[in-house]
C-alpha cells in the first residue's frame, strides 16, 4: 500500500496538489454561506472549477478506461465505474419494488422525534451512547459543525462533530454515533501503524461500514434502545415520556421520501447515492453543463423519489462534496459502506450470536472486538477486497444487505413476498 499510495503521488504534480488544496478551502468556505443563502450562482464557478480540476487529477493516470477511474480508485482501490454502475444496477432493481411496497403501506407516525429538546441535553446523552459503544473520550472529543465529520489528528485525538436541530431529537442522535463508528475505526488501527501510511481506513467504502455499522444496524435496532430509551425518557419526560419504546424504535425507522441525503432512512437512502454518482459522471463526462444541474437534479429526484425540491439549497447546494475540491468519486463509497456494513455485522454475529443479546444488555465489547480484530487493527495493510474477504469469508456482496432490509422493514410495514 505504501509503494502504491507513493507511485500514485508522485504522478500528480505539486503544483496541482497546492492549488487543490487552496481551492478547496476558498470553496468550502464560500459554500458555508452560499447554501444557507440558497446562492448556487455564486458556487458555480467554484463547481466549474472542480470539475476541471477533477479531470485534471484523471489526466495523470491516462489512460483510463473512463475518466472517474482514477477518482474512483483513490477512494475506494479496486472499484471502478463499471463495477460501480454493475454493483449500483443490482441493487437498484432490488431497492426500487422495496420502496414501493413501502410507500402502498400506513407511514409509520415519527411525531414523537419532533418537539422542543434541549440542545446541550441532546449533545450529552449523544456522547454518553458514543462513549457505551466504545468511543475513547480520552482521545477524542466531540463538537457542532454545519455537516457532521469525524477527523484523526493522530492515534490519540479522534474527533467527531455533530449538528443539533432542537425541533428533531434523531439529527444529531444518529449523526454522533454515524461519526462515532468512523472514530472507534480510527481508534482501533494498532499503534505500530501510527505515523505510516498504514496508519488510517482502508478505504473510503470500508469506513463508511463501520458509521453505518454502528448508526444503523446497532443504533436502529430494537435491542439497543429496549436498554437506552429508559435513560433518554429520562432526560426528556414531557416529550417522551408516553411515548413506548416500541413506538420510538418504530419512528426512527420510518422510510419516507425525503429531500436531504443526510436525513434519509436506510431503505431511500441509496437512492440519493445513485443519482449523485450518475450527476457526477455527466458532469465529468461533459454531458451536463455546471450551469444545467439544478435543474437535472430536479428531474433526477422526481424520477427516483418523487420529490421536487423548492430551492438549490435542498437540492444541488446540500453536499459539501462537491464544494471542496476535484469532483468525483466522492459518493459510491457510502453505498458500498452501507453494503458492508451488513456484511461484517453477519459476519460477527455467526462469529458469536450472543453479540445480539448483550446489545440488549447495553454491552458492546464482543461486537466492537470482532471488528478490532477482524476490520480495525489493520489500517490499509491490506486491500479493501482482500481485507473484506479475510473477515467476512467473501468478497463483497449485497445478500447480506438486501436480507437486512427485507427482513427488518418486511416486519415493520408488514409486508408479505419482498
Amino acid at each position: 500500500m505504501a509503494r502504491r499510495d507513493f507511485e500514485k503521488a508522485i504522478k500528480v504534480p505539486a503544483e496541482y496538489v497546492a492549488r487543490a488544496s487552496a481551492f478547496g478551502s476558498t470553496s468550502y468556505d464560500a459554500w458555508t454561506r452560499a447554501r444557507p443563502a440558497n446562492d448556487f450562482a455564486t458556487m458555480r464557478p467554484f463547481l466549474e472549477i472542480g470539475v476541471d480540476l477533477g479531470r485534471e487529477y484523471a489526466g495523470f493516470f491516462a489512460p483510463y478506461a473512463h475518466v472517474a477511474d482514477p477518482l474512483i480508485d483513490g477512494a475506494d482501490e479496486g472499484m471502478t465505474t463499471a463495477s460501480i454502475r454493475s454493483l449500483f444496477a443490482a441493487l437498484r432493481e432490488a431497492l426500487v419494488p422495496l420502496v414501493r411496497a413501502i410507500a402502498e403501506q400506513p407511514p409509520i407516525d415519527d411525531g414523537c422525534l419532533h418537539g422542543t429538546f434541549n440542545e446541550p441535553a441532546q449533545l450529552d446523552f449523544g456522547l454518553f451512547v458514543a462513549e457505551r459503544i466504545g468511543y475513547d473520550l480520552e482521545r477524542g472529543r466531540l463538537d457542532k459543525t454545519h455537516h457532521p465529520f469525524c477527523t484523526t489528528l493522530s492515534a490519540g485525538d479522534v474527533r467527531i462533530t455533530t449538528r443539533v436541530d432542537e425541533r428533531d431529537i434523531g439529527q444529531s442522535l444518529f449523526s454522533i454515533l454515524h461519526e462515532a463508528g468512523h472514530a472507534l475505526y480510527e481508534q482501533g488501527i494498532s499503534p505500530v501503524l501510527e505515523g505510516t501510511p498504514l496508519g488510517s481506513g482502508a478505504s473510503a467504502g470500508v469506513h463508511e461500514s463501520q458509521s453505518r455499522l454502528w448508526e444503523n444496524m446497532v443504533g436502529r435496532d430494537r435491542a439497543f434502545w429496549h436498554h437506552f430509551y429508559p435513560a433518554l425518557q429520562r432526560i426528556f419526560p414531557d416529550q417522551l415520556g408516553g411515548v413506548t419504546v416500541e413506538s420510538f424504535y418504530r419512528a426512527i425507522n420510518k422510510v419516507e421520501r425525503s429531500l436531504i441525503r443526510t436525513d434519509a432512512d436506510e431503505v431511500t437512502y441509496n437512492l440519493h447515492i445513485m443519482m449523485r454518482f450518475d450527476l457526477e459522471l455527466d458532469l465529468l463526462e461533459g454531458r451536463l453543463r455546471v450551469k444545467d444541474l439544478p435543474e437535472a437534479w430536479r428531474e433526477r429526484m422526481q424520477a427516483d423519489l418523487g420529490l421536487v425540491p423548492p430551492d438549490d439549497r435542498d437540492g444541488c447546494l446540500q453536499d459539501v462534496h462537491w464544494y471542496g475540491g476535484a469532483i468525483g468519486g466522492g459518493f459510491q463509497g457510502y453505498t458500498i459502506g452501507n453494503i458492508l456494513s451488513a456484511q461484517f455485522y453477519d459476519a460477527a454475529l455467526k462469529a458469536d450470536p450472543e453479540i445480539s443479546h448483550e446489545i440488549a444488555a447495553g454491552k458492546y465489547r464482543t461486537l466492537h472486538q470482532w471488528l478490532r480484530t477482524h476490520v480495525y487493527q489493520y489500517g490499509r495493510k491490506f486491500k479493501p477486497n482482500e481485507l473484506v474477504e479475510r473477515a467476512t469469508g467473501g468478497e463483497m456482496n449485497i445478500g447480506p444487505y438486501l436480507s437486512y432490509l427485507r427482513r427488518k422493514y418486511g416486519e415493520l410495514y408488514r409486508l408479505q413476498n419482498i
